[in-house]
């Protein structure tokens, strides 16, 4: 069993994205900014908000975007794994485009998280489709989910390794580029919410 000098230990071998300036991160939709927190100083402490109400919003989202690779069989249960991956992807972002890579991811995500979905009412016997907006943590875990998804699928049987999927897949979710499968996904998920208005 570990105790908690041996996360703290493990924590400061885990140097991750300590690099980056944080401070300079712009979170500029307002409904999002409360459940994005980017500190990474607190990465491997072994889900201490776990099975508690919106604790997830307290948890780093460098740590859920890790945890969110970790949906196949290659990454399943393997952390250290994910974390190497992110590590390595967002070292691609900052040599590709010269920039913070927190501010690319967190513009990534901002891009990605669709504003609104559609809900199956029943009247009688009949079900209806009808457009409801959707709640920013709800909208938080759809734009990792997909970020994580559209790297993972893109990287599965062919040549290009997993890092340039990932830092591929957040540098044009970060330009609202539709070629990237998060953004598809959105606007997908978002003109089915319009036609059932």
């Amino acid at each position: 069993m570990t105790s908690k000098k041996d996360v703290k230990e493990n924590i400061n071998f885990f140097p991750i994205l300590g690099k980056y300036d944080i401070d300079t991160v712009k979170i500029e939709d307002r409904g999002l900014e409360k459940y994005i927190k980017i500190d990474t100083k607190d990465l491997f402490i072994g889900a201490p908000h776990a099975n508690r109400l919106f604790g997830k919003s307290k948890v780093s989202i460098i740590e859920r975007l890790i945890n969110n690779l970790m949906r196949t069989e290659a990454y399943t249960g393997k952390k250290t794994k994910s974390y190497k991956v992110v590590k390595a992807a967002f070292e691609i972002i900052e040599k590709k485009t010269k920039t913070n890579p927190m501010q690319a991811f967190v513009d990534a995500i901002q891009n990605a998280a669709p504003k609104e979905e559609t809900t199956r009412l029943r009247f009688g016997g009949i079900s209806v489709p009808k457009a409801v907006d959707i709640a920013p943590q709800r909208r938080l875990d759809a734009a990792l989910r997909n970020i994580c998804q559209g790297a993972l699928n893109s990287s599965h049987k062919n040549k290009r390794s997993i890092e340039t999927c990932l830092a591929d897949e957040i540098i044009k979710a970060g330009k609202n580029d539709p070629a990237s499968f998060s953004i598809a996904k959105k606007n997908d998920v978002e003109r089915i919410a319009r036609s059932a208005r």
